[in-house]
């Protein structure tokens, strides 16, 4: 009688222990098969824009690399604040990740309350790369270089109007830069985009603005922009016949956008990894770094730590920059 609840005993412990470790291992195989459904990339501008071309491309190859689909979702509006706050407030589970840009460093500052705080809301993935931006105006205004704007503006005062893809873009502010530093008069027209505002230019609805070198070389290659400078401190290999604006009387101006991937806060490290390591794969690929060297952009290779002190390091560079501009959002 006692030997049979001994055994009795015996066949219930190792059942116990049979469904803990069947409970771990279903826990482990679950963490193992991250991502197990498609991963949505939120960008915060319009499609078409250079925000919503990286994102495009990144999405793909990362999705090859996670053999998982990762969709792109354009949430534009509020200088890409929307879709920052949606990211921030969203499960932290790996699924909804945001296609970060420089606009994010930019307004900490610009917006009184931007819905987002940088420091707590992200994890960051990693940086994907930064690109130089260039100053292009409408081929029929009648100017060929940055200097000859700023005449012309003085001659016009009022009269000029420069265009972006939203108030608190780094267009936006490289707009308000440019006004400072040449001490001219022009009237900043926002669109909820790089491509309308770019579009606004072509069609002489707007006289001139600042882009990235992506979005605006095809049109200054076919005739339908004129480029006058690039936003860096040096010429560019895609475009090494522009003049910087160092050369065209504007030494310290040096302005370029970046992007990079994060996460809500707290999701887990694991899946952080998983994501970090799937981009570098991407990244450190030659065919899409010779890609992206056709676009303009300058890859960026990394991990979490350095993207997440690069943010912080952008965030402290632009406060003083939007600060002298005088733009401010509430």
């Amino acid at each position: 009688m006692i030997g049979l609840r001994i055994g009795k005993l015996q066949w219930a412990l190792s059942a116990v222990v049979a469904i803990s470790w069947g409970a771990l291992g279903l826990a482990s195989s679950s963490h193992a098969a991250y991502p197990d459904r498609p991963i949505t990339l939120q960008v915060g501008f319009a499609a078409g824009g250079p925000t919503d071309v990286m994102a495009r491309v990144i999405a793909l190859e990362m999705g090859k690399e996670l053999n998982q689909t990762v969709v792109v979702d354009n949430k534009p509006g509020a200088g890409s604040n929307i879709a920052a706050t949606l990211v921030a407030k969203s499960k932290p589970d790996g699924y909804t990740l945001l296609m970060m840009a420089v606009t994010s460093a930019i307004n900490q500052t610009l917006y009184s309350k931007p819905g987002f705080n940088l420091s707590t809301d992200f994890e960051p993935i990693g940086l994907v790369g930064t690109i130089p931006s260039m100053l292009v105006v409408n081929p029929e205004l009648p100017v060929r270089s940055v200097q000859e704007l700023v005449a012309y503006a003085k001659a016009n005062p009022g009269k000029l109007t420069f265009g972006s893809s939203g108030n608190g873009t780094s267009i936006h502010v490289a707009g308000e830069l440019f006004k400072s530093a040449a001490n001219i008069d022009a009237i900043h027209v926002p669109y909820r985009g790089s491509a309308p505002a770019g579009a606004a230019v072509i069609a002489g609805q707007i006289s001139y603005m600042f882009d990235n070198v992506p979005t605006v070389w095809p049109f200054v290659q076919s005739g339908r922009m004129r480029a006058l400078a690039v936003t860096t401190k040096e010429r560019i290999a895609t475009a090494p016949n522009i003049p910087a604006m160092s050369e065209s009387g504007f030494p310290d101006f040096d302005v370029s956008s970046w992007y990079g991937l994060t996460a809500p806060a707290k999701t887990p490290a694991e899946v952080i990894q998983t994501l970090n390591q799937a981009l570098q794969k991407v990244l450190a690929r030659k065919d899409f770094q010779d890609r992206m060297k056709g676009m303009g952009v300058i890859v960026k290779e990394g991990n979490p730590q350095s993207f997440g002190a690069f943010i912080k390091a952008e965030t402290d560079r632009w406060a003083p920059i939007v600060r002298a501009s005088g733009a401010k959002i509430d």
